[in-house]
């Protein structure tokens, strides 16, 4: 009866109001007696006036800007992919994205459609953005900055630092000495341009050297504390110095620079101890809460805004308050997690690539276009590595690091990536760098930051080391070597209950590492090890109560699937185990259209593809990570599809084909070590037609009368199957049972899928 009155109200007051709105219109017509009114041409069609009015939509500043923030975001992410595939970061994917967009390719050979997606009107929206998506940026790098390791390691880092400054500042004023008259733009003081210059060759990329370092799994070793300390004292001085060559360069002078520095240092020491002592109490405040309130955010990003306004209105750059601002975060991991989760992904994925783009309309390569001019960029590139990778090695070499460390040192501390670009930019602005400069610089930055993987690797190979995580334990090399690589606790743990059962009574000659990799991107350098001791918490805690020793590897990855199947070659393990996935989009009328989709969306999947390795997983129930896994390996790798398993008792295993045979040693390892009882599942009477199958199954008999038993095809039924804790088969098999559509596999308890 309710449903019915609301049908009947809604009825009522929808056509009721319909008819009196219809009413209004219709009397309201009466009302344009006498006025000229204007309206679209009558000669043109309905048509051709829906397509006007489309092309001028299309025209409208926002639509423009939106459809240059797809364009330049899809072009980038595409880019940085490709550059993380050849071992590269992906900001130098994204750089050359910008580059890509601009007037030095896309600009030369399709300028009309250049010119229709990035006008020169529209710029400005670009560049605003752009610059909001940096101090969003520099705001994050501040907070990255952990200022405790400058306290334990100060003095080795500190003098390494200054040098891999002074040094190449140096040489970047007399380089400006010799090209000051050629390249200079027209009115530009010599002090001025020098400075920059000097300045611009100075700059390590903080944000790009720790993620190689997490990458490389070298942030635990002294080395790693070394260049992460010395990278974040550059920083910090780094810019210190470039708000006073910002400064000199705005006032025109040295002298009237001084008033700026002045103002400068009484805004620096306010926000160190009158903002600071009161963010820190707001944190301590707050830090025990299980939610952060939005008015306490507000206060923080507001302070973010004023700081950035108050540093701009000063002269020494908005993005020196942000990163300022970041340093000065309360030191409470909880907070400064908020905040980056908060501020990172709308400033890295969404705004920063605008301001790569940006920096890639202002770099026209073809004005490099001669020997000469190639020359004279040769000459900065050899000035900018001179400078910081031989000044920073020489530096780390006098302060008693082993050669090997200090040319590391050196190769890591020659990043420059973003940073740098950030400077070249406000150079640019300032009308310091001239556009040949400017692109020549730009050049430089890339040459120097794509250098760093390679250097690293000529340099293992030189002293005949590598960046090993390979824990000792597994390099003194164990009979019986378990690798099992989880994302999330709950699988971890199942997994290690599953390694613990092939190897519990063998624990002088077997060994099981657990490991978790995370993506680079999403690990920042100051609560590294606190995020890697939550993280292996709960596995630790499962391995005592199993009283399974075990070793942990623990690393930041651009590549997680491949880093898998390199540490588990690396290691020689024996066995890889996994957690199988589960898309979001399972089971849903979206999951079915992202099936198809996916391979575009994906660069792997389209990448495999095209090999021909496609096809082999189309029909499988694996997500994209546990495909890529089983395409990449060549270690014996189980997939284990979780179904809270806790007992490991009773187990089945299938012998579908002659070339399940493997499976019955991981039969005899459970019945050894677990006292499991097996069934074991003879779908062609293998046992009596195959002579290695029969001999294996005779064995075991033998030795473990109690605890196996042969089914064959017809006693197999639901719940016999529901009864076991775990059912095991060969990858092949697996696929052609899904592929069968075979139903007794709905509902069955927790899979281990084996790939020899």
């Amino acid at each position: 009866m309710r449903n019915l009155k609301n049908t009947l109200f809604y009825i009522i007051v929808i056509s009721g109001f319909t008819y009196l709105m219809f009413r209004i219109i219709e009397r309201g017509k009466l009302l344009e007696v006498g006025i000229k009114i204007i309206s679209p041409s009558t000669n043109d069609s309905q048509w051709v006036q829906f397509l006007a009015s489309l092309f001028h939509n299309l025209k409208h500043p926002l639509a423009l800007l939106l459809f240059q923030i797809i364009t330049i975001v899809l072009v980038a992410r595409i880019f940085g992919w490709i550059f993380r595939k050849i071992g590269q970061p992906s900001v130098i994917g994204e750089i050359i994205a910008g580059i890509v967009l601009g007037p030095s390719l896309f600009g030369m050979y399709f300028p009309d459609m250049k010119e229709a997606l990035f006008p020169v009107a529209s710029l400005g929206n670009l560049q605003l953005l752009s610059q909001i998506g940096l101090i969003l940026f520099m705001f994050v790098i501040g907070m990255e900055l952990d200022l405790k390791v400058l306290k334990n390691k100060a003095n080795e880092a500190v003098v390494i630092s200054h040098a891999s400054i002074v040094i190449p500042f140096a040489l970047g004023i007399g380089l400006s000495y010799y090209i000051y008259h050629q390249f200079a733009p027209a009115g530009i003081e010599f002090l001025s341009f020098s400075l920059f210059m000097g300045i611009a060759m100075s700059i390590t990329a903080f944000p790009v050297l720790a993620r190689i370092v997490q990458e490389r799994g070298i942030h635990k070793t002294r080395l790693g504390t070394i260049v992460i300390t010395c990278a974040a004292a550059d920083d910090i001085t780094a810019w210190c110095i470039l708000a006073v060559v910002i400064a000199i360069v705005k006032a025109g002078s040295f002298v009237s620079s001084l008033y700026v520095i002045g103002l400068a240092l009484i805004y620096v020491l306010t926000m160190l101890f009158v903002v600071k002592p009161f963010l820190k109490r707001v944190g301590d405040l707050y830090a025990k809460k299980s939610n952060i309130k939005k008015s306490v955010v507000a206060i923080f990003l507001l302070t973010l805004i004023v700081s950035s306004y108050l540093s701009e209105i000063i002269g020494i750059h908005a993005l020196f308050g942000a990163f300022l601002m970041g340093a000065i975060m309360p030191d409470i991991a909880k907070f400064r997690n908020v905040f980056i989760d908060k501020v990172e992904d709308v400033s890295v994925i969404l705004l920063l690539p605008l301001f790569f783009v940006f920096t890639g309309l202002r770099t026209e390569i073809g004005l490099i276009n001669d020997a000469y001019l190639w020359k004279v960029t040769g000459c900065i590139i050899a000035v900018a590595v001179v400078g910081k990778f031989i000044g920073s090695a020489v530096a780390a070499k006098f302060v008693g690091q082993s050669w090997r460390d200090s040319l590391t040192i050196g190769a890591l501390m020659n990043t420059r990536g973003l940073m740098e670009l950030v400077v070249l930019n406000i150079g640019y602005e300032l009308g310091v760098l001239s556009p040949k400069v400017f692109t020549m610089m730009v050049i430089m930055a890339l040459v120097t930051t794509f250098m760093t993987g390679p250097a690293l690797d000529i340099i293992n190979f030189i002293f005949k080391t590598k960046d090993g995580i390979i824990p000792s334990e597994v390099k003194n090399r164990s009979d019986f070597n378990i690798l099992i690589s989880f994302g999330n606790n709950e699988k971890g743990k199942s997994l290690l209950r599953l390694a613990n059962s092939l190897v519990k009574k063998q624990a002088d000659s077997a060994n099981v590492t657990a490991m978790h990799l995370t993506v680079s991107d999403e690990m920042h350098a100051y609560n590294l090890e606190e995020y890697e001791t939550v993280t292996f918490e709960p596995i630790v805690q499962e391995s005592k109560k199993l009283n399974q020793e075990i070793t942990t590897i623990f690393k930041a990855t651009g590549d997680i699937e491949s880093d898998i199947a390199d540490i588990a070659r690396e290691g020689n393990y024996d066995l890889l185990l996994v957690g199988l996935g589960k898309s979001i989009y399972e089971g849903t009328i979206l999951g079915k259209v992202l099936g198809f989709t996916s391979r575009i969306i994906n660069p792997d999947r389209l990448l495999d593809k095209f090999k021909g390795k496609e096809g082999l997983f189309e029909n499988s129930p694996f997500d994209d990570r546990t495909r890529l896994i089983i395409s990449k390996t060549k270690t014996p790798l189980g997939i284990l599809i979780d179904k809270d398993l806790h007992n490991i008792d009773k187990v089945f295993v299938g012998i579908i084909n002659a070339g399940d045979v493997f499976l019955i040693d991981y039969a005899q390892k459970l019945m050894y070590n677990n006292n499991s009882h097996i069934t074991i599942l003879d779908n062609n009477e293998h046992t009596k037609n195959n002579f290695i199958v029969e001999n294996a199954l005779s064995t075991l008999e033998q030795n473990y009368p109690d605890n196996i038993e042969v089914f064959h095809l017809d006693q197999l039924n639901k719940p016999f199957l529901q009864q076991q804790d775990l059912i095991v088969f060969s990858l092949e098999t697996w696929k052609k049972l899904i592929d069968d559509e075979v139903s007794w596999l709905s509902d069955i308890p927790s899979v281990l899928i084996v790939k020899p």
